[in-house]
């Protein structure tokens, strides 16, 4: 059972860090595309979009790095992806643009390292 348990945990975590790589690449191109270029702004800076994103984001960090946290002993993967979260939080509020693309970035660089950390402690 536990081996279980540590199997859906790794594979949240990896998931965790598709979703923050994907998050990045998001703001990345939004930035481009929109400021740039002109293109796609009703879509690719839809605030669903960005909801959708920080719910899965809190979703999987409560699961994995809680778990991590219990397992292994280590509370650093769970205080540093907490304060990513906290950062994209921050985003949704600054409206479009350049602080949200850092603020942002921040925030899932963070909760990146931390299913990375949580990942290697196993």
């Amino acid at each position: 059972m536990r081996s279980a348990i540590l199997t859906i945990r790794d594979r949240l975590d990896r998931v965790g860090v598709l979703i923050s790589g994907l998050c990045a690449l998001h703001c990345l191109a939004g930035l481009l595309l929109v400021a740039g270029l002109g293109l796609g702004g009703e879509y690719i800076l839809a605030p669903a979009i960005h909801r959708i994103g920080l719910a899965l984001a809190i979703g999987v960090g409560s699961i994995t790095l809680v778990m991590g946290a219990m397992r292994h002993g280590d509370a650093l993967p769970l205080q540093v992806g907490g304060a990513g979260v906290v950062l994209m939080a921050i985003a949704l509020f600054t409206g479009h643009g350049m602080a949200e693309a850092v603020l942002t970035i921040a925030g899932v660089a963070l909760l990146g390292w931390a299913h990375i950390r949580n990942l290697r402690q196993s």
